[in-house]
């Protein structure tokens, strides 16, 4: 069984670091070195996916409901809260469930519910 250690994780920053003096952090996690593996590969998608985004900001046509690089972060931001959720301390624990962005168990856990506005005739319900 691989041994854990506590990690202070930025969420803001996308940062995973083993002392809490070296920058502001908003979560403390025990983690084995395979989970801080698979919470850095998260961090480097939404990263990526931030990127997308800024490059589709400037096609002012895209509505955010419809776009799918922001449904992307969104997921992608709700799978790294899920994870912190999973591995934080009773704090970070606390704070996430505050944040009420958890899916519900009936709800799909990587990405958010898709809810088409009436008013929009473009807006297709996805398929299950």
């Amino acid at each position: 069984m691989d041994e854990k250690h506590t990690y202070y994780v930025s969420v803001a920053r996308g940062e995973i670091l083993r002392s809490g003096t070296d920058s502001p952090y908003e979560f403390l996690v025990n983690a084995t070195d395979d989970e801080i593996t698979k919470l850095r590969q998260l961090f480097d998608a939404n990263d990526e996916v931030g990127w997308d985004n800024f490059y589709r900001a400037h096609v002012p046509y895209v509505q955010y409901h419809i776009d799918e690089e922001n449904r992307a972060g969104d997921s992608l931001l709700i799978q790294i809260y899920s994870f912190i959720h999973e591995i934080g301390d009773e704090a970070a624990v606390k704070h996430i469930e505050s944040m009420g962005i958890l899916p519900k168990e009936n709800e799909s856990k990587d990405r958010p519910p898709y809810i088409p506005r009436a008013h929009d005739q473009s807006a297709q319900p996805e398929s299950s």
